[in-house]
């Protein structure tokens, strides 16, 4: 259970869940510990005014750990939860504290909660050049597979078509209502259902349109829904300012997958074009190699390369028949 282990306590660590008024805190040590971890003149501007803590948590508080040595907050870890599958992190640990286990312990409440939850299948995404964390991982059954690269690319008002300058309000989550919403988050199943069995995005769906990070775009065929992008925008946000960030976007797999996917591109494009930004960013496990290919095509260029890590040691939906973009981190 995931609660046994936040009572944990060993060599005056402590693992629990975190509290409102540590937000602030744990978005410096994640800060300190990735920035530090890459080498940065000034490590706490690591990630400039994007985030990943405060709206994981406001959504789920059970999901985001802490670790605790004598009073102080020195390290947090989230779990994320996609229906059949999920992942954990950014999992950071305050440097004055590296090479003591304190990430292990930190991903211990991950794992129980992936028990708890039933997944089938479960990831991580993670430094591609790092041996000791990859160990760490494989720990926890984790392991290695194929690079991930977080793509970006330059988005300009004169490369989106005419007819999307103005988004159609049926491809905006946000501008349908709440019995169409009901039905979008039906279909949306069943797009993910096609890509891996039992993967579901309501929550990242939902917690968008909740909290005003962006929105959820939407592609339609004659009949259904062919894909659907869950997009972060602009500052506050997993984006960051003049960026749109896509978390997920998947189309329903088949002989139409690769022409919708460029299609769901677009309106991803338009949609950084309208909400003002200039720069569009996305992550894609190059096993889908057809997919990693259409973006280099469109202009996209590899920002950063990790790795990503499973358990057990399957494809999931790390095929190259699948047309999707998700990000783990």
């Amino acid at each position: 259970m995931i609660h046994a282990f936040l009572e944990y306590k060993a060599m005056n660590v402590s693992i629990r869940l975190l509290k409102s008024h540590e937000l602030d805190a744990a978005d410096h040590i994640f800060r300190l510990a990735f920035g530090t971890f890459v080498g940065l003149p000034e490590p706490t501007e690591f990630y400039g005014d994007a985030t990943y803590i405060p709206h994981r948590w406001k959504s789920d508080p059970t999901t985001v750990f802490v670790a605790e040595a004598d009073g102080k907050l020195i390290g947090s870890n989230l779990a994320v939860n996609w229906g059949s599958f999920g992942f954990f992190g950014p999992l950071s640990v305050h440097p004055d504290y590296w090479n003591q286990g304190i990430g292990q312990k930190l991903v211990e409440p991950a794992i129980a909660s992936f028990e708890q939850w039933n997944h089938r299948l479960d990831g991580l995404f993670t430094f591609a050049q790092s041996s000791k964390h990859h160990a760490l991982y494989q720990k926890f059954g984790f392991r290695l597979q194929f690079l991930t690269a977080i793509m970006a690319k330059s988005v300009q008002p004169n490369q989106v078509p005419t007819q999307l300058q103005v988004l159609p309000g049926e491809t905006q989550y946000s501008q349908i209502n709440p019995e169409q919403r009901l039905e979008c988050l039906r279909a949306c199943r069943e797009v993910t259902e096609s890509v891996y069995e039992g993967l579901n995005l309501s929550r990242e769906i939902q917690t968008v349109q909740a909290q005003g990070l962006g929105d959820t775009l939407l592609l339609w065929d004659e009949s259904n829904l062919a894909g659907f992008a869950v997009c972060h925008c602009g500052a506050a946000t997993e984006a960051g300012s003049d960026t749109c960030f896509i978390k997920f976007a998947a189309v329903r797999c088949g002989s139409n997958a690769a022409e919708n996917f460029e299609k769901l591109l677009d309106l991803c494009e338009a949609l950084t074009v309208v909400r003002g930004m200039s720069k569009l960013v996305a992550g894609i496990n190059t096993s889908r190699d057809d997919a990693y290919c259409r973006m280099l095509a469109r202009g996209f260029r590899p920002e950063i390369i990790g790795v990503a890590m499973q358990k057990p040691n399957q494809q999931g939906y790390n095929r190259p028949d699948v047309f999707a973009i998700d990000d783990w981190r």
